[in-house]
């Protein structure tokens, strides 16, 4: 198949899967043959070989699945099945997907286009697939019980709709919702118009990913279904910080950013050093009066945003969910604060009965990105990441878009840390301190305070226990 052969080339190591025990040779004969990724890179994108052309989006760890034309219809074959995903490296969970990953390959079509889109079961409980934000006819809306009979595990089902519309849309179970999308069951769907749009711009680079979120105790590798709220790992397409890959864009490319949330919660997300335009939402494009920079935008849950930017800073730019603790990996949430406590007698004194115990948060939390702590097998640290000036104390949803002017058309190899000019890297100043005037040197109280009690009141520091647990408050 010449779409299987020109994918093999550009994206990397696919295999073709078997397919589910109680689909029959022939049966399977006649279906797309199912492509199978099972490494996390950040694949090249799936540059269309037969059907209207388009410019290609790039999956952030991730890849774009292929098809074939059958009578002037573009098919797809999707399979639900249980994957291991490496979240960074040597951390693992055991989830559930598409096509050996998740989230699942990203879909790519052109306005107008035919879809057949066939999904075989793997999983060990039926399923369906829900056309996030597409307008389709009802019965093929992917709602379990109301729109379609749920997909029994070993059986195949057929989705076919026109794309109806341009934009950035999604796909996800709507069967078991909580434990198949808690599991990882999620995918990206990219409609391109199929010709020129006054409110679609061209672009030189399409990134997108999707926000999901999984709560995995350390030492663990399968998601618990039942957290509502209290995750401890926070993602984007199923990694986290330092396994997240860099977005690698040539200095003055024009460059989009989609962005899916499925994760509880919405995530402020941020890139330093450039303002970007909101240009989509699960709606479509949005209209260009209502554009205005920004340097940050609010996804809530079920919705997607599209940004778009120059890129015409160098440099190595942060890029990031704006919620501190979504920056952060596996760690307890009931970890006291010890910031200005003096630990070091009653430290002593637990290590004679726990030699691995170590103090958390006498300092701040900075020294979690550097310390050796013991951590159970398959544990990612909480704050990880080497920069080129010491430890990056960052986890999660973090990573950044590395913007270079000798980067080539079309190359997104990292290319390695960013080499400052002479004089505009931040430095320490060793000299006499100026002498600057202090906040209450002007202006003073506005309002004098009432109802205050009668004397100061002293704050008390809360002290640790001795019998605090071998990691110091760590869940586990």
């Amino acid at each position: 198949m010449n779409n299987r052969r020109n994918f093999l080339t550009g994206a990397g190591a696919i295999t073709t899967a078997v397919a589910a025990a109680a689909v029959s040779k022939v049966a399977m004969a006649a279906l797309p043959e199912p492509m199978i990724q099972t490494k996390p890179d950040t694949m090249a994108p799936l540059v269309p070989n037969s059907g209207r052309p388009y410019n290609p989006v790039v999956t952030l760890n991730g890849w774009t699945l292929p098809w074939r034309m059958n009578a002037g219809v573009k098919e797809f074959h999707l399979v639900a099945e249980p994957v291991v995903r490496e979240m960074s490296p040597g951390f693992k969970a055991h989830l559930w997907g598409y096509n050996g990953q998740s989230p699942g390959p990203t879909i790519e079509v052109v306005e107008g286009d035919r879809v057949r889109i066939f999904v075989t079961n793997k999983l060990p409980e039926h399923t369906s697939v829900h056309w996030h934000g597409q307008r389709l006819p009802n019965g093929m809306d992917g709602v379990a019980g109301l729109n379609q009979p749920a997909i029994p595990a070993g059986k195949t089902f057929v989705y076919e709709f026109v794309a109806r519309r341009p934009g950035t849309f999604m796909y996800h179970p709507h069967a078991d919702e909580m434990t198949q999308m808690a599991m990882g069951m999620m995918g990206f769907w990219i409609t391109h118009p199929k010709a020129a749009h006054p409110l679609i711009d061209e672009v030189n680079r399409d990134f997108v990913f999707l926000l999901n979120a999984y709560d995995i105790d350390p030492g663990l590798y399968t998601p618990k279904i039942m957290t509502m709220l209290d995750f401890n790992l926070w993602s984007w397409n199923s990694r986290v910080f330092p396994g997240i890959d860099p977005l690698v864009v040539r200095k003055n490319d024009k460059v989009r950013i989609r962005i899916g949330n499925l994760t509880m919660t919405n995530h402020p997300i941020h890139l330093h050093g450039h303002e970007f335009l909101v240009t989509g939402t699960d709606g479509g494009p949005t209209p260009k009066s209502t554009r205005w920079p920004e340097v940050t935008t609010d996804v809530a849950v079920g919705q997607m945003r599209q940004i778009e930017f120059l890129a015409d800073e160098e440099g190595d730019w942060a890029f990031h969910c704006h919620k501190s603790h979504h920056t952060m990996n596996a760690m307890g949430h009931d970890v006291p604060t010890m910031i200005g406590v003096d630990h070091r007698k009653i430290a002593k004194d637990i290590t004679k009965l726990i030699p691995d115990y170590m103090v958390m948060g006498e300092r701040g939390m900075a020294d979690m990105g550097e310390m050796e702590m013991p951590l159970p097998e398959n544990t990612e640290r909480m704050m990880t990441g080497a920069g080129p000036f010491g430890s990056v104390e960052m986890g999660g949803m973090f990573s950044m878009v590395k913007v270079r002017k000798d980067q080539k058309a079309g190359d997104y190899k990292d290319p390695g840390w960013y080499k400052h000019p002479a004089g505009t890297v931040a430095y320490e100043w060793t000299g006499t301190a100026p002498v600057t005037d202090r906040a209450s040197s002007g202006g003073g109280q506005a309002m004098k305070a009432q109802n205050m009690p009668a004397k100061e009141v002293e704050v008390q520091v809360r002290k640790p226990a001795v019998s605090g647990g071998g990691m110091g408050g760590m869940k586990h």
